[in-house]
């Protein structure tokens, strides 16, 4: 067996249907008296019910979270925290309530508990990517992995299929990254595969029937454990691009990850053998890319650049992008290879060797 170093991000993790019930006693477990409460605009009603638990320890509801973390949330958020005196953040919602507590943990050096709604998998890691000057800039801390996550199936059966879908594609891209040998383990491995398994198995049933509380599970299990790979510190030229067209462009995160990872998969794809063995098998597919590909069409989530709003003059713009400040890929980097990756993405082709 190869030697391997495996880091593992410490996180309270409370599952299963009914759990939300338990933030208020997870509040008080930290010692906690003044906690804020942040959302997005439109989960501010549910932020409101969901914490009514936290009963005189929630000092307000801060529902101003906003895609891709733009820096000056960031600051309205951070100040917002320190005029109440607060000792503790609670995100209730997907990457984009998680991103605005992240900041605020970071910046406060607050506690944060994250109840999740959505299939991200940012909740397990330690790093948030924040628009600063028009670019997606990556932070990583300690003090921005939450201290508890609850999973509770019951609050996403109202997460509709157009969501739901590439938020799960969302989680596939983490339990992708972490199978590439530069950063795998045998842990990583496992916990990936399962995931990525888990995922492919429960968004077709989610796509049938949206209220299908054991598929909503299941999904939680996957986006969970491909969270985990995400926290291991995973990364590739996939999450460099979907970072890239994301900040840049201000592009739907979830969708970006859906659309480029087949095509970023097959980039790796005569580098990692194994590494595609193994995910098609996860698939229950003859080939890793192609397999990811079919089952974006077979779920219905977007499968070009161009139908989410991405320039297609801005492709080479992306491109040069990409090769700034690399993340680590098995690969070499090709500034010609990844623009007819990104090519092949906007029209929405399916993956091809590049």
């Amino acid at each position: 067996m190869d030697a391997f170093i495996h880091n593992t991000n410490p996180a309270r993790v409370v599952f299963g249907a009914g759990q939300v019930q338990r933030l208020g006693d997870e509040v008080e477990r930290l010692g906690c008296s003044r906690t804020l409460v942040v959302c997005t605009p439109g989960r501010a009603e549910m932020a409101e019910t969901l914490s009514g638990s936290l009963g005189s320890r929630r000092v307000g509801v801060h529902a101003e979270a906003r895609m891709h973390v733009p820096i000056e949330t960031a600051e309205v958020g951070r100040e917002a925290t320190r005029s109440l005196n607060a000792d503790s953040v609670v995100s209730i919602g997907g990457g984009s309530a998680i991103g605005l507590g992240k900041a605020i943990a970071l910046e406060c050096d607050i506690p944060l508990l994250s109840v999740v709604t959505t299939y991200s998998g940012s909740e397990m890691t330690s790093a948030c990517g924040m628009v600063e000057g028009g670019r997606k800039i990556q932070h990583r801390s300690p003090r921005m992995l939450p201290r508890v996550v609850i999973y509770d199936s019951e609050l996403t059966v109202y997460l509709p299929p157009v969501i739901s879908g590439p938020s799960g594609f969302n989680a596939i891209a983490h339990g992708v990254g972490s199978m590439y040998r530069q950063s795998s383990t045998p842990m990583l491995r496992l916990t990936s595969l399962d995931g990525i398994r888990a995922m492919a198995r429960a968004l077709p049933r989610i796509m049938k029937d949206p209220s299908d509380l054991d598929a909503r599970d299941e999904a939680l299990y996957g986006a969970w454990l491909c969270g985990m790979a995400a926290g291991s510190g995973a990364r590739s030229i996939h999450h460099k691009l979907a970072h890239v067209i994301g900040g840049t462009f201000d592009l739907p995160h979830a969708e970006s990850h859906t659309i480029l990872l087949p095509h970023s998969t097959a980039y790796n794809a005569a580098t990692e053998p194994d590494a595609m063995t193994a995910i098609a098998k996860a698939l229950n597919a003859a080939d890793g890319p192609i397999g990811l590909y079919e089952l974006e069409k077979s779920v219905g989530t977007p499968t070009a650049l161009k139908d989410i709003g991405m320039p297609e003059d801005g492709l080479d713009q992306a491109a040069d992008e990409a090769m700034i400040n690399p993340y680590p890929n098995p690969r070499p980097l090709d500034r010609t290879a990844i623009r007819a990756l990104l090519d092949n993405a906007w029209h929405g082709r399916p993956p091809a060797a590049v």
